[in-house]
């Protein structure tokens, strides 16, 4: 899957999380997906607030994978928070 293929945006996070059909890697992988368009858009044209923007998204997506999966969800949170 291509990424600009994702049909899905930040606002269909909790609708991700609890589809049913779907397996615990497919969620992660299309959480991933949203978090990686939102800062591949992102440009040095930029501002600070958009930044700040997504990365607040980010945090939310990352939240959501932890509730999925804990160990991993954390492991994102964390890494976040490292400069």
């Amino acid at each position: 899957m291509v990424l600009s293929d994702c049909k899905y945006t930040i606002e269909d996070i909790d609708k991700v999380v609890e589809f049913s059909t779907w397996s615990l890697k497919k969620k992660i992988d299309t959480l991933l997906r949203i978090d990686c368009i939102m800062y591949t858009n992102l440009g040095i044209d930029s501002t600070k607030s958009e930044r700040l923007e997504t990365k607040r998204r980010s945090r939310s997506i990352y939240k959501a994978i932890k509730k999925l999966d804990e160990v991993t969800g954390r492991a994102l949170l964390i890494s976040e928070d490292k400069p």
